[in-house]
């Protein structure tokens, strides 16, 4: 993923994370405008993380990656404060342009997702 995105010129990443706990402490310390989160994250989960992180960091934006496609998953990641939900076999080309997209304040949603 960190080879995807440093393939774009206009992103810039500032921290990676190992772990939800580490997610949430990178996220505090640097308040970057956009987080792309593993659902599936060791410590603490993704949409546990992405709750705190938008509790604190107002302006960040957060987009879940996930393997489910279920509308359980997706309202409780919405719940949590994403505004993005991709599928981890989203083709790279979409993972950058919801990075974009949550950049612009837009929301994105995987094109698998849309209509559950």
């Amino acid at each position: 993923m960190r080879f995807l995105l440093e393939r774009d010129e206009d992103i810039q990443i500032v921290a990676t994370a190992a772990n939800g706990q580490e997610a949430v402490e990178q996220a505090i310390q640097y308040c970057p405008d956009v987080v792309l989160m593993d659902i599936s994250m060791p410590i603490m989960n993704g949409i546990e993380a992405t709750k705190q992180i938008c509790a604190v960091c107002k302006n960040t934006k957060v987009a879940i990656l996930s393997m489910h496609h279920t509308s359980e998953y997706l309202q409780r990641a919405l719940k949590a404060g994403a505004q993005g939900y991709l599928l981890k076999d989203s083709a790279g080309v979409e993972v950058i342009a919801a990075v974009h997209a949550l950049y612009e304040g837009k929301r994105y949603f995987s094109q698998k997702i849309v209509g559950l």
